[in-house]
């Protein structure tokens, strides 16, 4: 079985696609416009893709923060093009979804080492997966506030909540007094 494997696989695809449709919403210019200190969209995919990479290559034999990783310099201003942005996106997916997908149920309990830290497979994957939604969140967050009045919903659009409900269910939702 691999219910719970499936799961979070599942999960990791939606993060995927949230990242990328607010990245392809983005011209080369504003994925890599920084604010203020903050982090622009092309140093956070550098960042997911890094972590993605070193964590989930050897996932089950080697420590997760692999030597040759440089976690500083992912976090550089970079300039790069969104198909460059994409295209180091792509590394960190490439890496970890088929790692997840040869896992099973019973792979759950195996022990894994996050910087010498003992962890079983379950816990790494959630705090992987956490860690990914979180910086996707960033992703998405920075994307709408660079397009402004042009963003494209990547849920449902504010307003539409009752009619995506009934959409999926055939039922009318609640009505406000």
């Amino acid at each position: 079985m691999r219910a719970i494997i499936e799961s979070i696989e599942s999960e990791y695809r939606r993060y995927q696609q949230l990242g990328e449709g607010a990245i392809r919403q983005l011209g080369d210019a504003e994925v890599v416009a920084g604010s203020g200190g903050d982090n622009s969209v092309a140093v956070i995919v550098q960042h997911i893709a890094g972590n993605l990479k070193s964590r989930f290559t050897e996932f089950l034999t080697s420590d997760g923060e692999k030597p040759w990783r440089d976690r500083d310099d992912e976090f550089a201003p970079r300039l790069a093009t969104r198909a460059e942005v994409l295209k180091a996106w792509e590394e960190g997916w490439g890496v970890v979804l088929p790692s997840v997908a040869a896992l099973a149920d019973a792979d759950l309990a195996r022990v894994v080492r996050i910087r010498g830290q003992a962890l079983s497979v379950a816990e790494a994957l959630h705090r992987s997966l956490a860690h990914t939604a979180y910086h996707v969140g960033q992703i998405v967050y920075r994307a709408k506030e660079l397009r402004g009045a042009s963003w494209q919903h990547l849920s449902i659009p504010p307003g539409q909540s009752q009619a995506y409900n009934q959409r999926l269910t055939g039922k009318q939702g609640p009505r406000r007094a």
